[in-house]
């Protein structure tokens, strides 16, 4: 299933770059996101080198279903906004 790339987890002066806040349409409660816990997600680059950046769901975020996933190595700023996979 697919996920939005949404944020950054971080507060207002410091940004953490590997734990990401993911929506994925389908879910709307907490309850649904907490059954993603543990599942893999991958991100990948678009263009000609295929890069792929993995990680794994942490936990829920907030109550309208986001969660937040924890990568090997921090995303760029390009991901805002992109897709990534939830396995």
């Amino acid at each position: 299933m697919e996920a939005r790339v949404v944020h950054f987890r971080g507060s207002r002066d410091i940004k953490t770059g590997n734990h990401i806040i993911l929506q994925i349409d389908s879910f709307e409660t907490r309850d649904k996101a907490k059954s993603l816990v543990g599942k893999k997600v991958t991100w990948s680059v678009a263009g000609k080198k295929k890069t792929v950046i993995s990680g794994k769901i942490a936990a829920a975020h907030g109550n309208s279903g986001a969660v937040r996933a924890i990568f090997e190595r921090g995303l760029p700023g390009q991901a805002l906004g992109s897709v990534a996979v939830v396995e």
